[in-house]
């Protein structure tokens, strides 16, 4: 008997539960797997999805030492074990050991690249375990020798009078093991302002464009190995407002801003991933003049439509962010280069004064999105802009012309209603501000 409760280990990750075992003269009971209570002592929310039983007829039976790609929880239905884990992942923890002895009242959860072993203490010994991935025969292990010198693990009972597979006798030592490389970062839409932004931070993701890999194509996500990967950020959508209100960008703009979403949403819910899906704060009416975190979708055209179902997907998926911007400037077509091409040419331009909101520099918006992952700061929606006072679109533009050396009173302003006279405009929000 006693409280569950959870400790942790010389291996960064590596957890350890004490079971409460209930027991009386017909034998015992014990809650092997009990998510909202393991959870809230700090296990990870792993998502098991097979649970596999290793049974042993005779004492000293040896096994490992095996780094599989998903993470475990192991634990024994029946005897008692030794149990023996090598941190094999790549980083200044690789080679750390840990011992311990497990029966009914323990349980240890062991993740992704982190090697496990152990040796039964008592005939008939059933060893459990439940893994966040379905086995497969293309997964990729890494091993290392249940001898190895600089392990240096103390076997109850030595490993020339125990019972172990040839397979496991002809592991590698240490020094020749390749560690296992942490899961990789995707970024989607790697070619645009934000894309490029994200590639500057994090120059070992893979970041592939619309060439790379079609995110609007079903049969696309089946062509990937999602184990390498622990987080998706989607900075792909489709952007062009107005265009979405005619009945082909209607089309495009749900095909690639919600429908490609369910299927990302898929994939990070099956496979346990990560996913940071980039919106807008034009999933708000644009009344308010500030947009809490929590207010309630209105958005006023397609795009916004579009962008607001994205969001509710995405909010579906365990491990999430969605992260809400506004008015984004970065290396590509944007307004801040349109006003200085203007201001270049010798045109003087009329612009809106009554949208107010804030610019986004791609820079600000990328390193905030890397901090949510690198910090695993609480799983949710996100406001991030860039800072300073919200301002007019009008008074943005004056201010370029003036950095760019040019009269800012060349800049004149003008009402959303006279600009669209006579245009096919999308509605936008009076106040993009987000909180």
């Amino acid at each position: 008997m006693g409280d569950l409760a959870l400790r942790t280990t010389t291996i960064p990750g590596l957890l350890v539960l004490e079971l409460p075992v209930h027991g009386d003269n017909r034998g015992w009971f014990k809650e092997n797997w009990q998510r909202e209570k393991m959870v809230a002592l700090g296990l990870p929310d792993f998502g098991p999805v097979q649970n596999n039983v290793s049974y042993n007829e005779a004492a000293g039976t040896t096994r490992g030492i095996h780094a599989e790609p998903w993470d475990k929880l192991v634990s024994v239905a029946t005897g008692r074990i030794f149990g023996a884990w090598v941190d094999l992942r790549e980083g200044d923890s690789f080679g750390a050991v840990f011992t311990t002895e497990i029966g009914p009242g323990q349980a240890v959860f062991v993740p992704q690249g982190v090697g496990n072993a152990y040796q039964t203490l008592e005939e008939r010994t059933a060893y459990t375990y439940l893994v966040n991935d379905h086995w497969s025969p293309d997964a990729s292990y890494t091993f290392l020798n249940l001898a190895d010198e600089t392990a240096a693990i103390d076997w109850p009972v030595p490993l020339e009078r125990a019972e172990l597979s040839d397979k496991d006798r002809a592991h590698p030592r240490l020094a020749d093991v390749r560690p296992v490389p942490p899961r990789r970062t995707l970024v989607l839409g790697a070619n645009g302002q934000l894309g490029r932004a994200l590639r500057a931070l994090l120059p070992d993701a893979d970041a592939w464009g619309r060439d790379e890999f079609d995110v609007t194509d079903p049969a696309a996500y089946e062509r990937v190995d999602w184990r390498r990967y622990g987080t998706i950020v989607n900075a792909s959508a489709y952007t062009k407002v107005d265009e979405a209100e005619t009945p082909q960008g209607r089309r495009d703009a749900w095909r690639v801003n919600v429908h490609a979403v369910v299927e990302l949403a898929k994939v990070a819910t099956r496979h346990g991933l990560t996913l940071v899906q980039v919106s807008s704060d034009y999933v708000f009416d644009g009344e308010r003049e500030s947009h809490p975190v929590d207010e309630t979708f209105s958005p006023l055209g397609v795009y916004g439509q579009t962008k607001a179902a994205g969001d509710a997907v995405v909010q579906t998926v365990p491990r999430h962010y969605v992260v809400r911007t506004s008015w984004v400037v970065g290396d590509g077509p944007n307004f801040v280069a349109t006003m200085q091409r203007l201001a270049e040419n010798g045109v003087d331009p009329a612009v809106v004064d009554d949208q107010v909101g804030l610019l986004t520099h791609t820079s600000d918006l990328a390193r905030e999105i890397v901090a949510l992952v690198r910090e695993q700061r609480p799983y949710g929606t996100y406001h991030v802009t860039s800072g300073g006072q919200p301002r007019s679109w009008f008074e943005i533009a004056r201010d370029v012309f003036a950095e760019a050396g040019h009269d800012p009173a060349r800049v004149t302003p003008t009402s959303t209603q006279e600009y669209g006279r006579g245009k096919q405009l999308a509605p936008r929000p009076r106040f993009s501000t987000l909180e």
